[in-house]
């Protein structure tokens, strides 16, 4: 069955940015406590050259907002928000523990490593993370909607 495409529906970017903001919070604590449970913040705060854990959770925040805003971007051009939550955590794994972080650390890209078993486990960590924003952006925008 063919169905008519919908525009997305545009809200004011204030309340892109708000629901944006809001879901990337939730999120960013959820995988935050996984982080720390695995002992990873100390590695996200050495991207600021610390192992302080306050550091690490800074850090992170910052990264989770960063992406979240991103997030509430690309829903600004379409209205599958969940199917934008799989594009988001497929592009900011790339971005974070393929790219950037390694190269923040001094070792260059992960790109020769990506199929392996660590980088699939952050796969699909990533994709929980914009899984979880997309979810909570879609009910805050809902309940906006009405």
């Amino acid at each position: 069955m063919v169905t008519a495409k919908r525009p997305p529906v545009t809200f004011p970017v204030s309340r892109t940015v708000t629901a944006s903001l809001v879901a990337s919070t939730v999120a960013g604590i959820a995988f935050g406590f996984f982080m720390q449970m695995m002992g990873m913040m100390a590695m996200i705060a050495s991207m600021a050259g610390s192992e302080s854990l306050a550091v690490g959770w800074t850090m992170h925040m910052t990264i989770s907002w960063i992406f979240g805003l991103g997030y509430g971007l690309m829903t600004r051009f379409s209205n599958r928000y969940l199917l934008l939550g799989i594009a988001h955590g497929v592009l900011i794994w790339l971005i974070g523990p393929i790219i950037v972080m390694p190269l923040m650390m001094g070792m260059g890209t992960m790109l020769g490593e990506i199929f392996t078993g660590t980088q699939m486990m952050n796969l699909l960590t990533h994709l929980g993370f914009s899984l979880i924003t997309a979810a909570i952006f879609l009910v805050l925008t809902k309940r906006q909607q009405a």
